[in-house]
């Protein structure tokens, strides 16, 4: 567990509310990390709700403040940290849940004593969870296990009929335990929990648990569900998505749920994310870039691309494995995106691994990048090995990589000049903008982390969710700046 501040702010006494039930409690939560994670939230939201708690947003005036952490990598556990700090200044009381509160527990409670940490088993019961905090009595915070003997834990319930392939797929059904938190015509949806992988940096197996699919009717559902709340956007997320019914047996599952997910109305676009390259199956290839309705988006966890180096993180595949899957898919669908995250510094990379990695960065012609520096994660195998590099040296390599990164990507952006795209329009700028402008993403960008679509010339009776046709005509970095082509737009809008 990263470093903590030896001593917190001490929090002003908590408002309970009345007791006589009369009065809702108010919670806030506040969420760090990934989709997987604002998808926990909304659906611990939802429970919380149906036990009685008025949801607000702003920690202050707040009964109490759930704080969903990030246990990924040092700089997100740092973050996590800052955010329980930042609450305790509101006067709430403070329950730190998510990743980080379950990977540390008690070791996580004794460093913040101002802070009641839970763990994945106490989500079911979250209300009864805050009752207690308010009412001040103590919880024993939990000692951490491995998990991936264990079934991970999800906030949703899993009745016998929701286990069967046949469920109803109904929008409100009584196993849907979610409220949205955040507006806008794009949602998370999780199609499974854990990972069953052993990559030798990861500790996500340890404290997620093993790997088990949705049942594809309860997906199904919850898709039909957000769209009736506005919604025209699915991102389909896990911890790996290519493993989707691997555990029930059908490892052609998702392959069988994106045609029936695009096929839900009122949903305009389904993207997915998480997928690993190592499993990407040709028929799933396929079906992501040829199914009307599907982005033809590929959000791959390369990590590397010097076969060497990948051998020592228990990866498979290398440089021209990859520009083969990069060219497969360009075949199907010649304006495919693709997005991946690489690691720089791991034990035992040399000079000759990082030139490995921007051959393929160059070749590869990628629409994002992210670029992480190695650290030590408890319980990984990476922590033991031999060949540690000094920081200084990991830093020198991440800004050189991401120096190439940005280079590249903004040459990949120019290159779609002229081209036909997709958008999804999210925000009117008319305001700020000539009338007309909006704000958007194309198939390529995926709604939180790979720049935006400017579009000009929508017509006047666009609303948020819709789809449009644009050409793009400049790109500012990764961000296209595009013109609509024709007035009429598809998708029912927020």
């Amino acid at each position: 567990m990263p470093a903590l501040p030896r001593s917190l702010p001490t929090s002003a006494p908590s408002s309970d509310g009345d007791r006589d039930g009369q009065t809702p409690r108010r919670v806030a939560v506040v969420t760090l990390g990934c989709a997987r994670n604002e998808v926990d939230s909304e659906e611990l939201a939802g429970r919380l709700a149906g036990d009685g708690y008025e949801l607000v947003e702003d920690a202050e005036g707040a009964d109490a403040v759930l704080v969903n952490t990030c246990g990924f990598i040092e700089s997100a556990k740092k973050d996590s940290v800052d955010a329980i700090l930042a609450a305790t200044d509101s006067g709430a009381e403070v329950i730190a849940v998510g990743c980080m509160a379950e990977r540390y527990g008690a070791e996580l409670a004794g460093a913040l004593p101002e802070a009641t940490v839970l763990g994945f088993d106490d989500y079911a019961a979250i209300g009864n969870r805050l009752d207690d905090v308010l009412s001040g009595r103590t919880l024993v915070p939990h000692s951490p296990r491995d998990r991936r003997t264990l079934l991970p834990i999800s906030p949703v319930e899993r009745t016998a009929a929701t286990r069967s392939t046949d469920a109803p797929a109904i929008p409100g059904h009584d196993w849907l335990k979610r409220r949205r938190l955040t507006g806008g015509p794009s949602a998370a949806v999780k199609i499974a929990s854990g990972c069953d992988r052993r990559c030798a940096f990861c500790a996500i197996p340890t404290f997620r648990g093993a790997f088990v699919s949705r049942p594809m009717a309860e997906v199904l559902g919850e898709a039909q569900w957000l769209a009736a709340q506005g919604v025209t956007e699915i991102v389909l997320v896990s911890e790996n998505s290519t493993s989707y019914g691997k555990d029930t047996g059908d490892l052609r599952s998702l392959e069988k749920l994106l045609p029936q997910l695009a096929a839900t109305p009122g949903i305009a676009r389904v993207r997915v994310a998480y997928l690993q390259p190592a499993e990407l199956r040709p028929g799933l290839l396929e079906v992501i870039a040829g199914t009307d309705g599907v982005a033809p988006y590929f959000d791959l966890s390369f990590q590397h691309s010097s076969p060497t180096l990948l051998r020592r993180m228990r990866r498979f595949g290398g440089t021209d494995d990859f520009l083969a899957v990069l060219e497969r898919a360009r075949a199907l669908a010649p304006g495919a995106g693709f997005r991946t995250n690489v690691i720089l510094g791991f034990p035992g990379e040399t000079e000759q691994d990082v030139a490995e990695l921007e051959r393929f960065l160059v070749e590869g012609r990628l629409d994002a990048v992210g670029v992480f520096g190695y650290s030590d994660e408890e319980g990984t195998e990476a922590m033991g090995l031999p060949g540690k590099l000094e920081q200084h040296v990991i830093d020198e390599r991440v800004r050189r990589i991401t120096d190439l990164v940005e280079e590249l990507t903004a040459q990949r952006a120019e290159e779609r000049i002229g081209t036909t795209v997709e958008v999804l329009i999210t925000e009117d700028l008319s305001a700020d903008e000539e009338p007309g402008t909006w704000a958007g993403h194309a198939a390529h960008q995926d709604p939180d982390a790979d720049g935006t679509t400017t579009v000009s010339g929508v017509p006047a009776d666009a609303v948020a969710g819709q789809l449009l046709t644009a050409e793009v005509v400049d790109t500012e970095g990764v961000d296209l700046v595009a013109r609509a082509l024709v007035p009429a737009l598809s998708g029912t809008g927020a």
